[in-house]
Parts: C-alpha cells; sequence; structure tokens
C-alpha cells in the first residue's frame, strides 16, 4: 500500500478524487533533487545523533543517492505519491526495503518542504545573479562600442534633452544593479533551515538542527517551529525581487520596441532576432521584447497569488500553502529565460546614428542647455526660461528646429544671447557640458560605467558563495558514518 493514500490512522483508502485533488506531485517534481539533498542530510544527522543506527542510516543514504544519479540520467519514473517528499520515501522503500522507514523520524512533510524551497530559491537565486551579471557586461560592451552615439531622451514620451546611448544603456543598467543587490537580500533571508522543526512544535527525540542547518550549507536553524512551518516570507521576497527585475526588463524591452518601430526608426532588429509575420512580407517584429514585457505580468502574477494565498491564515502550516509552488517553481526558470534571451538580443540591436542625430537637429531638445547657458551669463533661471521659450515659439511658427535658430532672432527676444551661449544648439555640445554626477556627460558616464562592472562582479560574487545542490550532495555523499 502507499504511503500516503490512506487515512492518517493507516485504515481506509483514499478516493482516487480526493488524492487527484489534493496532489501536488506534477508540479513539485521540481523539488526532487532539493528533496533528496535534503532527506540525506537528514538521515546523516539521526546517525550522529544515535537515533538511527549508523548501517541503517548509510543504507537509507546510498539509497537516496541512487535515486539522485537515476534523476540526472533522467531514467527515474517516481511512484504515483500525493507528493515529491512521499514519492522519493515510497521509491527508496522499493529499493533498501525496511531501513526506508526509519528515514521519516522527527520531520514532517512541513518542514521538509520548506527546507525544499529554500534550497530551490537559493539555487535560483543564485542563478540569476549569474544572469544579472552578463547581461550587465553585455550592457558595458555596448556603451564602450557605441556609447557616444546621440539620441533624444524623453519624457512624458515627448523628446526631452540629447544624451547618448550609453547614458541611456546605463539607466537601464543602473535598475539592474538594484536588481543585484535585491537578490542579495533575497539570499541574506535564506540563511537559516527549516529542518528539524517537525509538524509545528519540534520533536521530543534528540536532533541536532545546527548540524542539519549546516550540511545544507545554512548558517543555522530557524527560531520557532510555529512560525517556521507557516512562514512563506522568503517565497514572497524572492517573488518580489523577480517581479521588480522583470518590470525592469519590460521597460528596457519597451524602449527597443518603440526605438524599432518605423515611427522612431532609431534601431534595427538584427535578422537573427527579428520574427516575421504570417501575412506581411515585410514585418520584422520585436517578438523577443513583446515576450518580455508580457512574461512580467506572469511575474506579478505570481507575487500577488502568494500574498493572498498567506493573507489571513492562521499560524502554522494549512494546506493551503501547496499554492505556493505554481508561483515559486515557474518564477526561476522565466527570469532565467529573459535574462538570457536578452543578452543575445541586445547585441544584436543596430543603432543608427543618423536617425538618432536627425531627431535632435529637428526639434527642441537644446533648449534647457540654452537657458542655462544664459544662466552662466548671470541671468536668472526664470527670464532665461522664459526667453527661450519665446525663440522655440518664433522657431516654431517659422516652421525651423531649434538648432536652425539665429542669433538675430535670439537678440530680439534677450541681450544676453551671444555667439558662444548659441553654441549650446549642437547636441554634442548639450552632452559635453553637464557637468553634475549622474548625468550624461562623458566623465559622468565613465562612473557609472564603473558602477555597473562593479555591479556586475557582485553578482558573480554573492553567487559564487552559494553551495549548489550539486557540491551539497557531492559533500554529503562522501560523509564518513
Amino acid at each position: 500500500m502507499a504511503i500516503a493514500k490512506t487515512e492518517a490512522s493507516g485504515g481506509r483508502q483514499l478516493l482516487p478524487e480526493v488524492l487527484a485533488f489534493s496532489s501536488s506531485l506534477a508540479l513539485d517534481k521540481a523539488l526532487l533533487l532539493e528533496d533528496i539533498v535534503g532527506s540525506m542530510a537528514h538521515v546523516l544527522m539521526l546517525a550522529h545523533q544515535g537515533i538511527v543506527p549508523k548501517e541503517v542510516a548509510r543504507s537509507i543514504r546510498d539509497g537516496l543517492a541512487s535515486v539522485y544519479e537515476e534523476v540526472q540520467a533522467g531514467r527515474l519514473q517516481l511512484p504515483d505519491e500525493e507528493d515529491v517528499h512521499m514519492a522519493v520515501e515510497a521509491e527508496l522503500s522499493t529499493r533498501i526495503g525496511a531501513p526506508a522507514a526509519r528515514l521519516h523520524t522527527a520531520r514532517s512533510r512541513n518542514d521538509q518542504v520548506s527546507t525544499d524551497l529554500r534550497l530551490h530559491i537559493r539555487e535560483a537565486s543564485a542563478e540569476v545573479l549569474r544572469r544579472l551579471a552578463e547581461l550587465l557586461e553585455v550592457l558595458v560592451a555596448r556603451m564602450d562600442a557605441q556609447g557616444e552615439l546621440l539620441l533624444p531622451s524623453y519624457t512624458h514620451r515627448q523628446r526631452a534633452q540629447p544624451v547618448t546611448l550609453g547614458f541611456w544603456l546605463a539607466s537601464h543598467g543602473a535598475a539592474l544593479a538594484r536588481d543585484v543587490e535585491l537578490f542579495g537580500f533575497v539570499l541574506g533571508q535564506l540563511g537559516l533551515s527549516s529542518l528539524g522543526c517537525g509538524a509545528i512544535a519540534g520533536t521530543s527525540l534528540p536532533i541536532d538542527r545546527e548540524l542539519s542547518a549546516k550540511l545544507l550549507g545554512f548558517v543555522g536553524p530557524t527560531h520557532n517551529a510555529m512560525d517556521t512551518v507557516g512562514d512563506r516570507d522568503f517565497g514572497m521576497d524572492y517573488l518580489y525581487a523577480a517581479s521588480r527585475l522583470m518590470l525592469h526588463l519590460s521597460r528596457l524591452s519597451t524602449d527597443v520596441i518603440d526605438y524599432t518601430s518605423s515611427e522612431f526608426g532609431f534601431a534595427l532588429l538584427d535578422g537573427e532576432i527579428a520574427c516575421g509575420s504570417s501575412m506581411m512580407p515585410q514585418k520584422r517584429n520585436p517578438d523577443v521584447f513583446e515576450l518580455i514585457r508580457g512574461k512580467s505580468g506572469r511575474a506579478l502574477g505570481n507575487l500577488l497569488g502568494l500574498m493572498s494565498t498567506m493573507k489571513g491564515l492562521p499560524a502554522g502550516y494549512n494546506r493551503d500553502l501547496q499554492e505556493d509552488r505554481q508561483a515559486l517553481l515557474e518564477t526561476g526558470p522565466m527570469l532565467k529565460a529573459c535574462l538570457h534571451i536578452l543578452g543575445l538580443a541586445m547585441p544584436r540591436l543596430h543603432f543608427s546614428a543618423q536617425r538618432c542625430k536627425a531627431a535632435l537637429e529637428d526639434g527642441y531638445t537644446q533648449a534647457t542647455d540654452l537657458a542655462e547657458r544664459l544662466v552662466k551669463k548671470g541671468v536668472a533661471f526664470r527670464e532665461a526660461y522664459q526667453a527661450v521659450g519665446s525663440l522655440v515659439r518664433r522657431c516654431q511658427e517659422a516652421n525651423l528646429p531649434l538648432a536652425k535658430a539665429t542669433l538675430e532672432m535670439a537678440l530680439a527676444i534677450h541681450s544676453a544671447f551671444d555667439e558662444e551661449t548659441m553654441e549650446s544648439l549642437l547636441p554634442e555640445n548639450s552632452v559635453l557640458h553637464k557637468a553634475s554626477l549622474g548625468s550624461c556627460s562623458p566623465e559622468a558616464l565613465r562612473l557609472q560605467r564603473q558602477m555597473l562592472w562593479e555591479a556586475a562582479g557582485k553578482a558573480k560574487a554573492l553567487a559564487g558563495e552559494v553551495v549548489g545542490l550539486k557540491a551539497l550532495y557531492a559533500q554529503l555523499k562522501e560523509v564518513f558514518l
């Protein structure tokens, strides 16, 4: 008789409909390796404490190792159990027989699933950090290669001021650098182990939670068993970080979608990343970037879904928490895929210096710089603002871009205009004359580039501090008993 298909008392068989409705196996197969590694650590701790004989623990550990190897080889067919935890135990029973019955000593599925999820999210966060580092390095490489290209910036989706391509890239990179910090926080929240909390109140057996935590690469055990088994704050932290990262990728994607449209015409998609239309042969569609923008909604939905599940739950474990699986297990692969595809796509986005500069020369983006030149000559800002505004209106009436305004036109408005002041109408001078930190000037941009490079390095370092499942398995397999 299967382990989890009967009543708690070991009596009647569950209705097939009840088992199907309550099963999470289809989803939490993704936690299979985490469950095996967690179980190996648990049984080694039991043996160390004398709760399970060492020869029995060795048999369990080796049996679990054989299951792990078959999972890695893609050969394992799991028993049809209620969840992955029971499926692993059932599979172990068929391999080693009676000793398998001791594996679940001093452990509940409540602390087991929390442990599995912590291991899973820790590994997923490390992989996200590695992909973030790669994308940041791609942005820096684009800054180095074509960063001086001039193009308009936008506020309210109207042309605002001249900037460089490097400044635009750095603006999105700055958001990704904050995501590095946030995923570092997520890893910090995953530092404690749930294993040993039991169902809700711990166990009367003399377990060593410090040891099992150490074996799994945690800094120590959680502090309160009742809180731990009902806690998914670490999952919400992860989903919030994922949602914010996806929002940043969505905003970057929206810029690319706009810039590659015929209305903007600033950039062209390489044929390797442009998708076609089933009906219109002329189309070069930015499907990659639209899909990233679309998937950001799924990331946000996963966060709100888990938060809604948690709302109003009483202390301790409740079966509602099984609904965490869909959100938590889906998010990591989606994040990694989006970061990876952006890393491939961004170098294949070709900007036209001619089209971008034409957009600057055909408007009034230098107006603020012209006003600030007057301020440097002692004119009050509001007076300078009004004078330049009047010049813009005269240019509009004459159907002229601001770059074509003559000194005579300007002097008719205010006596402070001169030839030196009018040089700020050149877009390249607008960029060069910026003086503030964080601006688009070459010097400020060098500092921003350095910040992005350091953020990529920090992302790699944070990821490198995480002991992955593969390494944990190798260590646990060799622990002497």
